[in-house]
């Protein structure tokens, strides 16, 4: 079996990874070996995004399977897998799929993880003509952390949406979001929309309600780790603040991912669950560099929740729903 993406490979046993704490600078390929290999990449955010962390977690799997591991050691695989990134919601209904189906043999792993890395693909395409159709020509998109080839197996959630767009000519510029503080957007969608050749401009964080006072902004395009019921969202911490400023400034604010985001379980925000991560991240910048006191106290959240009420519409491989209609499209 031989599965490739921008970010991740597979092929009869040997999976690799490209090193997303490496980039723009280097491209670098990881090579995973074990589930301790697998868990170590998602940690450090190696690997990343909501789609693709459960798909390489899947592929980890089909490695362990290909490799002779028991029934019961990849139940215990999938129990540790599932607890790297608990607020991505991709990864434990990844998990859970297989879990489910693992009495009829280790070989189903690999069978699924087929199935699940082509379906993404297919779900990134749809999202993205939905998208793409509803965006007006000219438009100047504001977007956050990363988004696109790198978060999935296909052309992404959001940053797919502006890819294809972008190939229909209705994108004058996007401005992306730098994302404190690893810096996904300056790091990552930077450096996927000068692949694409899109025009575009990077700018802090803290600079986006400065921009849609004085800028034309046609819409925001977010993505996804889980969103619950009732239309809350959690995404990339600093989401909910772009939200806000959509709010006051009167600009569509529209969250795309795809239905494997979707998490009918969780009925609103009290029930997401917010991974803390280390203080290190704050303080200095991925060990290269420290720029706050040695024993300052920090608090750092991977993700915040965006109400439903502030969501413009989420745009699913479905098609576009708003917050109180989610439940219809399982049907």
């Amino acid at each position: 079996m031989k599965l490739e993406s921008l970010a991740i490979k597979y092929h009869d046993g040997e999976l690799s990874i490209l090193d997303q704490q490496a980039l723009p600078l280097e491209e670098v390929w990881i090579n995973c070996h074990t589930i301790q290999d697998m868990c170590d990449c998602i940690i450090s955010l190696k690997v990343r995004g909501a789609p693709l962390i459960g798909i390489a977690a899947v592929l980890s799997l089909a490695q362990y399977a290909f490799q002779g591991a028991s029934i019961q050691e990849l139940r215990k695989a999938i129990q540790i897998l599932v607890t790297t990134r608990p607020t991505a919601v991709n990864l434990k209904n990844y998990m859970d799929a297989i879990d489910k189906q693992l009495a009829q043999g280790n070989l189903v792993v690999a069978e699924m993880a087929k199935a699940i890395f082509l379906e993404d693909i297919e779900l990134c395409e749809k999202m993205a003509t939905h998208g793409a159709n509803m965006l007006p020509f000219e438009a100047t998109v504001l977007t956050y952390c990363n988004t696109g080839s790198l978060a999935t197996a296909g052309m992404g959630t959001a940053l797919g949406v502006i890819k294809k767009a972008h190939q229909a000519g209705k994108i004058k510029h996007v401005y992306a979001c730098e994302t404190r503080p690893l810096l996904q957007g300056a790091r990552l969608t930077a450096w996927e929309l000068e692949q694409a050749k899109i025009p575009y401009t990077l700018i802090c964080d803290n600079m986006a309600g400065s921009l849609m006072r004085s800028q034309k902004i046609d819409c925001a395009l977010v993505g996804a780790d889980r969103i619950a019921m009732n239309g809350d969202t959690a995404n990339k911490i600093g989401t909910y603040q772009v939200a806000i400023l959509c709010k006051h400034h009167q600009i569509p604010f529209y969250v795309v991912a795809p239905y494997t985001t979707f998490d009918p379980a969780c009925d609103g925000a009290k029930s997401i669950v917010i991974e803390q991560r280390a203080p290190e991240e704050v303080k200095g910048f991925m060990g290269k560099i420290n720029f706050a006191p040695q024993k300052a106290s920090v608090y750092n959240p991977s993700f915040d929740v965006t109400p439903g009420s502030l969501i413009s519409g989420f745009i699913f491989d479905k098609g576009i729903y708003k917050a109180d209609e989610l439940l219809a499209m399982l049907n």
